[in-house]
Formats: structure tokens, sequence, C-alpha cells
């Protein structure tokens, strides 16, 4: 995989696949935490004299939606970046102009269909892409992998930092390492406690998954909540028991909360669970977006030393699967 450091740059026009799948209320972006990740890499390509074709995605719109436009980001980008940016509602662009903003990628069904001649579509916007957008590269979409094949592709640095971020995790943990396991959907997040199970010293298992897994047939070092409150979140002795373990831990990985917690009477466990990995000092690596939701209610999301954009991206990495994104960027040959 290149690095975005290694490409060709000046005199160039650059295709970013940027992650802007923001929250939107009411028309208004409540959460840019995800455009300022893309700020590095978008500042040190203008400062090698680059053009930039900005693409990516808000939702999962089905037609075109003026409540899912990435013109609702176009303003906050214009402010972070101090320059003017052209928006484009097509697949076309003002090749006059520094910046362009192509409209909402999944407004077009070539997009999540990887087909062939939206790739080249896409690819005749630019003469370079960067991949800037980790959470979206366990998809094989157009603006992920196709276009990887047409044009000399690098990796963006916060794509790059998420890699080595996680791959730590699996390859090279600081011990002991703890992976703590929450929420639901247990089909997606099974195959990453049993992979966890093998390189983390203990994986702790909370949220509506304490009630879907078979205890017996998993590893023995899996610690599953034993009692509840209202089976919206953990009960007290489970809480205990998992702040006896996260106290020694050394490292320490996070996806999934451990109860309801935007309901004040089901917000304890994962309130008490964050407050113990913030005091345990373990180098802490959180991710998915209930999980951030949460230490961003609770004033602690500054206390995570990394915190990972992805959602179902880090969890298929943590769960030892090859992301379509990533062995595209591994794969370009051009």
């Amino acid at each position: 995989m290149k690095s975005v450091a290694q490409a060709p740059i000046p005199g160039k026009r650059i295709i970013v696949r940027c992650d802007f799948d923001v929250p939107v209320e009411n028309g208004k972006v409540v959460d840019a935490s995800r455009i300022k990740n893309t700020l590095g890499t978008l500042r040190f390509l203008l400062d090698q004299e680059a053009k930039l074709v900005l693409i990516s995605h808000i939702g999962r719109p089905k037609k075109p939606d003026k409540d899912f436009s990435l013109v609702l980001v176009k303003k906050i980008l214009e402010d972070f970046l101090e320059r003017e940016i052209a928006f484009q509602d097509k697949l076309t662009i003002d090749r006059e102009a520094p910046i362009n903003l192509v409209e909402n990628l999944r407004f077009w069904p070539g997009e999540e269909e990887n087909n062939q001649d939206f790739s080249k579509k896409l690819a005749s916007l630019g003469d370079l892409y960067v991949n800037e957008c980790f959470a979206a590269s366990h998809r094989a979409h157009a603006s992920i992998v196709g276009i990887s094949k047409l044009l000399p592709a690098f990796a963006g640095f916060n794509l790059i930092k998420e890699i080595e971020e996680l791959g730590k995790i699996l390859q090279n943990p600081v011990r002991p390492l703890v992976a703590i396991i929450g929420g639901a959907k247990l089909e997606t997040k099974l195959p990453v406690i049993y992979n966890l199970a093998k390189v983390a010293d203990k994986v702790l298992v909370g949220g509506r998954l304490m009630f879907e897994t078979d205890r017996r047939s998993l590893p023995e070092n899996v610690v599953v909540a034993h009692d509840d409150v209202g089976t919206k979140d953990i009960g007290e002795g489970s809480i205990q028991i998992f702040r006896e373990v996260i106290f020694p831990a050394k490292m320490i990985v996070w996806n999934g909360p451990m109860g309801v917690f935007e309901d004040p009477k089901y917000i304890n466990g994962t309130r008490q669970l964050a407050n113990s990995v913030i005091a345990s000092g373990a180098y802490s690596v959180v991710g998915g977006g209930d999980t951030i939701s949460a230490l961003n209610k609770f004033g602690l999301i500054d206390k995570i030393d990394f915190v990972s954009t992805g959602g179902g991206a880090m969890l298929e990495f943590l769960a030892g699967k090859t992301l379509p994104g990533i062995e595209a960027l591994n794969s370009s040959r051009l």
C-alpha cells in the first residue's frame, strides 16, 4: 500500500474518497469529527499545489434526497480549509476550480453496485486516487474498489493511522490486552469475539449480546455479563467483575455500549465502564457510532487515545477479515 506522501502530486488533479458520512439533524451537521479527520490529507495535497475532487456519501439514500445532500458539508469544509469549493450535483467538475465537491455518490446506483462504467466516470474526473475513508473500506463500492483499478491509488494519512492502530491490537498488543464488545448484532460481533479471544487476555461481552451468546461455546477468556437491569443494561455484579479485569490492563479496545445508555435508567453500565477504562491508564482504542456517542455524552472522548472512524469496518478488521478497500490499495499496480 502506497501512502499519499509517495504520490506525484504537483500539478495533478487528485480524487479523494473522503468520509463525510456525518450525523445530520434538521438539516444541520451535528458532529463534524469525520470531516476533521480528512483535513490532514486535504491540506497536504493543497500545499503541494494539487487540485482536488472530493467524493463521498451521507447515509443510505435509495434515490436523490436533499436530506442526504453533501451540500450540507460544503460550508463546513470551506471554513476548515479557508478556500472556496465548487459543488457539483452531477458527475462533472469545474476544471478551473481548485476544489470540487461532488454530490452524494449513493444518489447513483452504480456506486453501491461497483458498476464498471460508473467507476470509469469517477476515474475520468482526475489523475490520481486517494482513499481517505476507512469507514467504508469494508464495502466493495465503485468509489472504494472500482476506481482504484483505473488510477494510481494511494492511502490517506488517516486511513493509514487506522490500519496501524487496529493492527497493533491484533499483531503487537501491549499486555494485558482487554477487549470490550457490546451492543447488538450477534452475527457481526461473534466473529470479532472469537478472533479477539485469540489475541486478548480477556474479552468482556455486554449489551444485548449477553442474551444472545451461547456462553458454553465461547473460549475460556471470554467473560459475559451475568446480571442485568431490565434487560437493557448490565448489572452491578457484572460491572464489578468487568472493573477488576479492566483495572490492570495496559491496552483496551472497545466497540459497543453496555446498555441503552440514551435512557438515564440504563446508562450506568456504559458510564461505569467508560470511567474504568480512563482510570486504568491503559492505551485505549474505541470505535462504533454508539460507543463514540456515549463517550461524547460523558465528556470523555478526548481522554481516549485513538478513536476509530470505522464501525463495521473496524469490526471486520478486528474479526480478521480482508477489507475490499484495503485489498484494492495493496493490489494497485498503476
